[in-house]
């Protein structure tokens, strides 16, 4: 869910600027998942921009305030979300860790990586949501060594439905700074795309696994 508009119109002006999304109806892209998509969002880019990743930050770190409050920690799923978790973690002075999509096969063999108390409250932080699933891996690492998630909080999120049942099934909320619909709408309000291109958008989003 997209809490506040203009934040999320502004993430998306932001993500486009610095080629984070990459739309292309023609030649799709192809994910790991093998989902065939005319988008790509590479949110790791927020990084390199000093103004944009300061934006970022702060307008997540303001909404776990408000929705969490401070008695939390801070989770970023690696490895896109390590560095903007971080982040969020700093401006809260809050405890942090960050989540490897499964454990070490040598030394101590961890699958989180930092310091969170048992028994913490946690708020989970990734860069984007797509298919759900190592968000959800990320969470069931969480859950198995004794902590409590309160929620996850995303920089953009395709808010497909087949993934929002997992997390509802999970009851896990979701926000997002961003997601598909905000990208769509900032599309067309731009007349960026002709109304084919933008049809074959809102197609994609209805059935993403089997369109092409």
């Amino acid at each position: 869910m997209v809490l506040d508009k203009k934040v999320a119109e502004q993430t998306v002006d932001f993500l486009t600027q610095i080629n984070a999304i990459k739309l292309n109806t023609k030649n799709p892209f192809t994910w790991t998942s093998g989902i065939k998509s005319p988008i790509y969002c590479d949110n790791r880019l927020v990084l390199s921009y000093p103004e944009i990743r300061e934006f970022i930050a702060n307008s997540m770190s303001q909404i776990i305030k408000k929705k969490y409050g401070n008695d939390i920690s801070i989770a970023g799923v690696a490895t896109g979300a390590i560095a903007i978790g971080m982040m969020i973690a700093e401006r809260l002075k809050l405890p942090y860790a960050y989540i490897r999509p499964e454990s070490k096969g040598h030394g101590l063999k961890n699958q989180i990586e930092g310091n969170i108390n048992k028994n913490s409250d946690v708020v989970v932080i990734e860069d984007l949501i797509s298919t759900g699933k190592s968000s959800l891996n990320a969470i069931d690492a969480l859950k198995s060594n004794g902590h409590k998630v309160m929620g996850m909080l995303s920089i953009f999120s395709y808010n497909f439905e087949f993934a929002n049942k997992k997390f509802n099934s999970e009851k896990i909320t979701v926000n997002s700074l961003a997601d598909y619909n905000t990208l769509v709408e900032t599309i067309q309000s731009n007349g960026d795309l002709s109304h084919e291109e933008i049809s074959r958008l809102k197609k994609w989003r209805e059935d993403p696994k089997n369109w092409s």
